[in-house]
C-alpha cells in the first residue's frame, strides 16, 4: 500500500523533481505541495506541468509558479461525509486530509477505499477464547487465521476500506503477540494504539481508558467477527436517526408449527396459524456519539449491554441497525470451520 507522503512535495522544488514523482505515482499521479511544516499550499498534476511548459516554464522552473493554489481537501475530525460523497461521485479520486492547522495528515484514494468516515474505532481483542481451545492455548483468538490472514486483520481491513484510520485495540491475553503482529499500523497507512487491561473489563469497559479520541463518533467492535457490513450506510443511518448509540443486530426468524392463540383471562381473542416471528440478536458492533462515553465507568467490568441499559434508563436514543449481509461470530470450533469455507466465496471488498 502506498503511504500518503508519496503524494507530498515541498514548496520550492523544481518541475523536474515533480515529474519524476508523478511518473512514480503512475495512475495516481497527483502531488500536494506543502511547506516545511507539511501545511497544504497547492496541488500539481501532469496537466498543470504541460500547461506550464506551454507557457514557457522549463523543468528547472519552480513548481510554485504552476500549481493549483486552491485544492480540494477534507478536514480531519469534522463530520464531512456529504463532501466526501460529493468528491467520490464527482470522480475526484485522490484528496488530501488536513488537521485544524491545515497540515496534511493523510491522503485518501477512492481507488483503494470506499469512504472516509469521521470515526474512531475500538477493537476489543483481550478475550481468552476458551471455546476455541486448544487453538488458543498459545495464540490469541484474533490472530487465528481465516483464509490467508488473521481474523482480526479481516476486521481491521474492512474498517480501513471505509477510511477509518484511527484505531485503539484493547488487549490482555497474549496481547504482546497482537501488538507485534499489527504494530502501529504504518504498513496499512493507519494509526493503532493499544489499551492494556490488567483485569477483564467486559465487552466495552476498556473504552473508559481512552481519553484522546480524534472524532466525535466512536465505533466499538468485537475482534472475532467476520462481516461484509457497509460501514458508510451504518453511519448514515445513525446520523439520519440522530441516535446516541446504534447496535448492529442480526435478524433471526422463528417459525411455530402450530396455531398460536392470544388469550385474556382464559378467553381466546385471536389466533395466528403457524406464525413466523422475527427477533434481533446483538451483532457485537456499536456506533455512538463520543458524549456517551461518560456512561462507561472507569476501570470496572462493564459490558456493551450494560451501556445500552444505562442509556435507555437516561432516555437517550438507542437504535437497532438490522443487518442482512454476511455476519459470523467466530467463537466456537464449528464457527471457525464455517469461516474457512465462507471466506472463499463471500464478497468482502
Amino acid at each position: 500500500m502506498r503511504i500518503y507522503k508519496d503524494h507530498l512535495i515541498l514548496s520550492g522544488s523544481k518541475v523536474k523533481e515533480a515529474l519524476l514523482l508523478l511518473n512514480e505515482l503512475s495512475q495516481d499521479a497527483i502531488l500536494f505541495v506543502v511547506n516545511q511544516e507539511d501545511k497544504l499550499i497547492g496541488a500539481l498534476t501532469d496537466g498543470d506541468v504541460r500547461r506550464g511548459l506551454i507557457k514557457g516554464f522549463t523543468i528547472d522552473s519552480y513548481i510554485d509558479e504552476i500549481i493549483q493554489d486552491n485544492p480540494r481537501y477534507i478536514t480531519k475530525g469534522e463530520n464531512n461525509l456529504a463532501k466526501i460523497i460529493e468528491y467520490r461521485e464527482g470522480d475526484f479520486r485522490i484528496v488530501p486530509v488536513v488537521d485544524e492547522n491545515h497540515k496534511v495528515v493523510n491522503v485518501i484514494n477512492f481507488r483503494n477505499i470506499r469512504s472516509y468516515l469521521p470515526i474512531d474505532a475500538v477493537i476489543m481483542a483481550g478475550g481468552r477464547g476458551q471455546r476455541l481451545q486448544p487453538l488458543t492455548d498459545s495464540k490469541p483468538k484474533p490472530l487465528l487465521k481465516v483464509g490467508d490472514k488473521a481474523i482480526m486483520e479481516h476486521n481491521l481491513d474492512r474498517l480501513t476500506l471505509f477510511g477509518i484510520d484511527d484505531f485503539w485495540v484493547s488487549v490482555k491475553y497474549l496481547g504482546e503477540q497482537i501488538e507485534t503482529h499489527f504494530g502501529k499500523g504504518n504498513d496499512k497507512n493507519i494509526k493503532i494504539e493499544y489499551v492494556w487491561e490488567s483485569e477483564p473489563l467486559g465487552t466495552i469497559g476498556a473504552v473508559s481508558k481512552i481519553n484522546n479520541f480524534e472524532h466525535d463518533y466512536i465505533l466499538v467492535t468485537n475482534s472475532d467477527l467476520l462481516t461484509n457490513i457497509d460501514y458508510e450506510q451504518f453511519f448514515l443511518e445513525f446520523i439520519k436517526q440522530d441516535a446516541d448509540l446504534a447496535v448492529l443486530t442480526i435478524p433471526y426468524q422463528v417459525s411455530i408449527p402450530y396455531a398460536v392463540l392470544e388469550t385474556n383471562n382464559g378467553l381466546v381473542k385471536s389466533f395466528k396459524e403457524k406464525p413466523t416471528y422475527t427477533y434481533y440478536s446483538n451483532g457485537g458492533i456499536y456506533l455512538m456519539k463520543k458524549e456517551m462515553l461518560k456512561y462507561i465507568p472507569k476501570d470496572i467490568f462493564f459490558n456493551a449491554t450494560d451501556l445500552m441499559e444505562e442509556l435507555i434508563k437516561n432516555n437517550l436514543k438507542v437504535i437497532s441497525y438490522p443487518f442482512v449481509g454476511y455476519w459470523l461470530d467466530v467463537g466456537k470450533h464449528e464457527d471457525f470451520e464455517k469461516a474457512q469455507k465462507d471466506i472463499n466465496y463471500i464478497k468482502f471488498k
